[in-house]
């Protein structure tokens, strides 16, 4: 204020001065008194716009109001999951061998090839078999000789009991031997026990293959299954026919509703865990054998249930406290109400006590007000 009457009488003594005029101190004085009621009045004016801009800016209220965004509380579902990694795997896969050793004559697949249940897959060399083979035939044509002679004589009562049986005998080992060379033959050529496609052929012709030794691996793509190892904490949460949010990180926009259909019946001792499995169809042939797969299983429901976003969730000494609007006459005032969470669930917490439905929760803005603090809603 007082560098402004100096402003003011510097401006007069330039004007007086550029005019060549001798004026009064009482006439200054008064020209002073004029610009201050002048003064006075625009400051007046001031305020009374301020005043106004206020109240537009709070809805036409005089009280300094906090901007913020509620939600009305309904009743609803509450539901809660835990996570579990598991694993896909094929319904039907063999790690084909053959059954006896021998040197691999001719391998009739490749990587990638779609075989049928049955369909030839390799052969192993069968010279040594042949001709054993051969030599019992043989063998047996003459037991067989000796045999006919010998029951023929015995039913005319010539010769001993014991000549009849001894050809007897021989005729019976020799038919063993050749049936078992002959199933040994059959060994020696290497089927696929199930429809599928060949994954690996491990061996080539010319190779040594033996009993135990994967040869060839054909997997069955039609059907699979996830298996998860699940804590044991969950054994009571989980059972069989129980539908399971299932999702894949290789397919992140796929998620599928599944049951499952197998609860391990042992837990296992050393990382305390038991198995689940889901069987799903893979028609499309998506799914690959050793996939990730994710189990969101449901271990907690709760009907007729408010639930909140977690983040308004504040906590004194008191105990864990929110903001809900509530209109007071004419104007909308924070209140804080104390509250017992129950659960969370991704953003979402399930409130045990403290709330009731159609209240308004404060869900933004409600860091920026206390107990009693006049609202403006957005």
């Amino acid at each position: 204020m007082r560098q402004i009457q100096l402003s003011i009488l510097a401006l007069a003594a330039i004007f007086l001065s550029s005019c060549g005029a001798t004026v009064s101190e009482e006439d200054l004085s008064t020209q002073l008194e004029q610009y201050r009621k002048q003064q006075t009045e625009i400051n007046a004016k001031i305020d009374e716009l301020q005043k106004k801009l206020s109240e537009s800016e709070n809805g036409g209220s005089t009280r300094a109001l906090v901007p913020v965004v509620i939600e009305d509380l309904k009743l609803t579902t509450f539901n809660h999951y835990f996570e579990a990694s598991g694993a896909v795997i094929a319904v039907k896969e063999a790690m084909i061998s053959p059954e006896m050793n021998g040197q691999i004559k001719e391998v009739l697949v490749r990587e990638g090839d779609r075989v049928r249940k049955g369909q030839i897959l390799a052969r192993l060399s069968t010279e040594i078999n042949d001709k054993s083979i051969q030599e019992v035939k043989t063998s047996l044509v003459l037991a067989t000789d000796i045999f006919e002679r010998q029951k023929r004589l015995w039913e005319q009562k010539i010769g001993s009991e014991m000549q009849f049986l001894e050809a007897k005998n021989n005729k019976s080992s020799l038919e063993n031997r050749l049936a078992t060379l002959k199933a040994q033959l059959d060994m020696a050529t290497i089927t696929s026990p199930i429809d599928g496609v060949v994954e690996k052929v491990n061996q080539k012709k010319g190779e040594m293959a033996a009993p135990g030794m994967m040869m060839i691996q054909v997997v069955n793509l039609d059907q699979m299954y996830v298996r998860a190892d699940v804590s044991e904490r969950f054994i009571s949460s989980v059972k069989t026919g129980d539908v399971v949010q299932l999702t894949f990180p290789s397919f992140p926009k796929l998620s599928m509703s599944v049951p499952v259909s197998r609860i391990g019946n042992v837990v296992n001792k050393n990382n305390r865990t038991f198995e689940v499995e889901l069987r799903i169809d893979n028609n499309a042939g998506m799914f690959k054998p050793n996939m990730v797969a994710v189990l969101n299983i449901n271990d907690f429901s709760a009907e007729n249930s408010i639930t909140i976003p977690s983040k308004v969730i504040k906590e004194d000494l008191k105990g864990k406290y929110l903001y809900v609007a509530e209109k007071v006459e004419n104007d909308f005032v924070a209140r804080k109400y104390y509250v017992v969470p129950g659960r969370t669930y991704l953003d979402r917490t399930h409130v045990l006590e403290g709330l009731k439905e159609n209240q308004a929760l404060l869900v933004d803005g409600y860091n920026r007000v206390s107990d009693g603090t006049f609202l403006r809603i957005l």
